[in-house]
Order: C-alpha cells, then sequence, then structure tokens
C-alpha cells in the first residue's frame, strides 16, 4: 500500500506508474518517466493555445464590428480562422507523419506567431481585410494544435489514453482564467487602437508555446513507406466507429462554436459591458476543460459512447436555459452547460476515434477527423454573425437543437449495435 501512495504521489492522477510495476495486472511502458514529462508539456502547450483561443473568442467578433463597414460581417475573420483550421487539418497530420510531432508542431506555432503579428497591425492600420489574413494564419496553427491530444495518446500508450487525451485538453483550465483577463488587462493597452495589445499578447503566447515544445522528446519520426490513397479515406468512412466518432465531436464543436461566437455579440445587443462578457467567456471556458481532469476516468469507467450521449444531454439542456430569458445568470449557466456538454462530446469522440483505425491508418484518420469536425466549425463561425444579425439570439439556440438530438442518436444506435453483438454467440 505504501509504495502504491508514493507511486501515484510522483505520477499525478495514476496518470503512469513507474518502471516495473503493473496497473490492472498489465505491463507499464518503461519510459513512463518520458510521457509523464512529454504529457506535461503538452498540457502547457494546450493551456497556451487555449488561453490565445479565448482571448480571440472573446475579442474577435468585437475587434470585426470595429473594422468591418457592413457589420453582419463582424465574425467573418473568426469563420476565415477555422476555415483555414478545416483545410489544413489533413496537410497538418500528414507532415507530422513525415517530420514527427515536435517539428510539425513548431511549423503551426511559427504561422501563428506571424498571424497575431498581422492581426495586430490590422487594428493599427484599421484594415478589416488585413485582420482577416492574420486570422486565417491562426487558423492554420490551430489544426496543428489540434494534433496536442493525439500526441498525448501516443506518449501514453493504449492503457492510458483516455486519461492522456483528457489531462492535456485540461491545459484549457489556466485559459479560462488567463484568457479573459488577459483581454480585459491588455484590451485598452493602446487607447487609440482598442485590442491591438490583445493580439500583441497573443503573439507573446504562441513563442512562449514554441519555447515549451523545443523541451518535449518525442520518439523520432518513422519515414512512413504505405501511401496514402483516396482509398484509405472512403475506407475509413464505411466504419460506423469511426462515423459515430467523427460525428459526435463535429456536432458538438459545431454548436457549442455557433453559440459561443455569438454570445459576445448577443451580450452587447443587451446592454452588458465588456467585463461582463469576458466574465461570461471565462465561466463557459471553465466549463469546457474542468471536466478533463475526470472526463478520461469517467470514459474509462462507462464507456465513450455513454459519455457522448450524456454530452448531448447537457447541451440540449443549454438551449432551454438560453431561450428563458436573456439576464446575466441565463448566459452563465447556459455557457456552462454548453461547454460541459462539448468536454463529454468531444473528448468521447475522440477515444472512440482512437479504437476506429490501425497504426498505418492513423495520420488519414486523425486528419480527416479534424477536417470534419472543423468543416463543422467553419460553417457555424461563419453563419452565426450573419444569424443572430437576421434573427436573433434565440434562433441561434433553436438552430442547436437537430444537431444535439442527431449527436445523441447516432450515439445511442452504435451503442446499442455494440451491445447486440456483444450477447451474440460467438462461432465455436
Amino acid at each position: 500500500m505504501r509504495c502504491r501512495a508514493l507511486s501515484d504521489q510522483r505520477f499525478p492522477f495514476g496518470l503512469f506508474r513507474p518502471p516495473g510495476k503493473t496497473h490492472a495486472g498489465k505491463p507499464v511502458n518503461e519510459t513512463a518517466p518520458r510521457a509523464v514529462r512529454n504529457v506535461s508539456l503538452l498540457a502547457a502547450c494546450q493551456a497556451l493555445m487555449m488561453t490565445a483561443s479565448t482571448l480571440i473568442v472573446a475579442t474577435s467578433a468585437l475587434v470585426g464590428l470595429m473594422l468591418a463597414d457592413n457589420k453582419a460581417l463582424a465574425t467573418l475573420p473568426f469563420g476565415l480562422m477555422w476555415l483555414m483550421t478545416t483545410l489544413t487539418s489533413v496537410p497538418a497530420a500528414l507532415w507530422m507523419r513525415r517530420v514527427g510531432r515536435q517539428a510539425g508542431l513548431m511549423t503551426g506555432v511559427t504561422a501563428a506567431v506571424l498571424g497575431g503579428s498581422l492581426c495586430t497591425l490590422a487594428i493599427f492600420q484599421r484594415r478589416f481585410d488585413l485582420f482577416c489574413a492574420g486570422s486565417m494564419l491562426v487558423g492554420a496553427f490551430n489544426a496543428f494544435g489540434q494534433q496536442y491530444r493525439f500526441a498525448a495518446a501516443d506518449a501514453a500508450g493504449e492503457t492510458h489514453r483516455a486519461r492522456a487525451i483528457s489531462l492535456v485538453v485540461a491545459g484549457g483550465v489556466i485559459a479560462a482564467f488567463a484568457g479573459p483577463n488577459l483581454a480585459r488587462v491588455t484590451r485598452d493597452l493602446y487607447p487609440l487602437d482598442a485590442f491591438a495589445g490583445s493580439y500583441a499578447a497573443i503573439i507573446s503566447l504562441y513563442i512562449l508555446s514554441f519555447v515549451v515544445l523545443a523541451f518535449v522528446r518525442m520518439p523520432p519520426a518513422i519515414i512512413p513507406t504505405v501511401r496514402i490513397t483516396a482509398a484509405a479515406f472512403a475506407l475509413l468512412m464505411t466504419r460506423r466507429r469511426f462515423l459515430v466518432a467523427a460525428a459526435s465531436a463535429m456536432l458538438g464543436y459545431g454548436v457549442m462554436n455557433l453559440v459561443m461566437t455569438s454570445t459576445p455579440l448577443a451580450m452587447q445587443n443587451h446592454g452588458f459591458q465588456f467585463g461582463e462578457t469576458a466574465s461570461v467567456i471565462q465561466w463557459h471556458v471553465l466549463a469546457m476543460f474542468v471536466p478533463s481532469f475526470f472526463t478520461g476516468y469517467l470514459i474509462e469507467r462507462f464507456g465513450a459512447l455513454r459519455i457522448i450521449m450524456s454530452g448531448a444531454l447537457l447541451q440540449l439542456g443549454c438551449v432551454l436555459v438560453n431561450l428563458q430569458g436573456q439576464e446575466q445568470w441565463n448566459f452563465v449557466a447556459g455557457l456552462m452547460l454548453l461547454g460541459i456538454g462539448w468536454n463529454f462530446l468531444f473528448l468521447g469522440g475522440t477515444t472512440l476515434l482512437t479504437t476506429s483505425y490501425s497504426g498505418a491508418e492513423k495520420a488519414v484518420a486523425q486528419g480527416l477527423n479534424d477536417f470534419l469536425v472543423f468543416a463543422m466549425v467553419t460553417m457555424t463561425a461563419l453563419g452565426s454573425g450573419a444569424l443572430h444579425h437576421a434573427f436573433g439570439w434565440n434562433a441561434i439556440n433553436l438552430v442547436m437543437v437537430p444537431f444535439v438530438v442527431l449527436a445523441f442518436g447516432l450515439g445511442l444506435w452504435l451503442h446499442r449495435q455494440t451491445m447486440s453483438n456483444a450477447k451474440a454467440p460467438q462461432p465455436v
């Protein structure tokens, strides 16, 4: 008992055991200390990325509103950011397949530094087109940054894959505090150029990410010998597990982004100050990432499909709360339910995804999954501003309903299929 306690202290959350120990009767990877180090550093990178992303969520639509002549285009830069994430998802995964995780991630961070610089310059020069271009470069980085969770899964090994993914995503908890507060502090850093200081701060976050990545020690890249063909993508699309995993993350992320992107606009229309909006975003981001400390355990305990269905129900609860009124408590409670639901759908989908492909298919599956997810996010980001401008906050929430119901239905369908197959008599 004493040895186990010491092991748990050295390796937090029971993520890994020391060499020579066992967990649930299974041998543990001899490189566990290195795995812990890598997962911790990747969690730090995730925290920095999400701090920048949270700051962008709180400010992008407002900067767009300030710079655009047509106010219906306020969320266009945010939408273009996600469009670039979508278009870069598969190339990012394939690039990492060739050069390795570390070099690939550093490539993405370099694009982010350039993007943040363009956004800052755009605010100084009052150029909406330049702000869109900078946002697209940040979006290209996001495609690389989404690979943090897959890098953690590689580092942890099969036994603790769900917990490693959860702990890296949990790095976003820091973003819940740092992002909105950084937005408040830097908003008027340059009094004549609102939000220029915010995007200057983003540049610093990306530079720090580059430094942290320099200490990651992932296995060297193995030059692939298997060619990627269209047939490989088509084969994945025929697998039920892959389809449900991708759809869960797509739908959960898409509806979350639709509501989250519109929230600053809705709150401004209802007379709330920027500080109050930033506070709501802070609670939302906390709800997105705090559950990550135990979502991995819940997935191991109850299965990814039950967690996916629970996430869909939580997001349906968000709709009900948001339709009750436009007081601050509605925004806080609604976006917290939205965030927890996203966590369950996204992590449940990601964990289910890792069971749907072979080692040779890894890059294709991960890239295709992120392409599908961020195609959905792009559509909601591009459409949210115009939808809110034309129909208002209630319409945004009502649009969520069929997508959330579909996510629940797909999870239930695969769960019943899995249970039915498990009960079927096996051939002798």
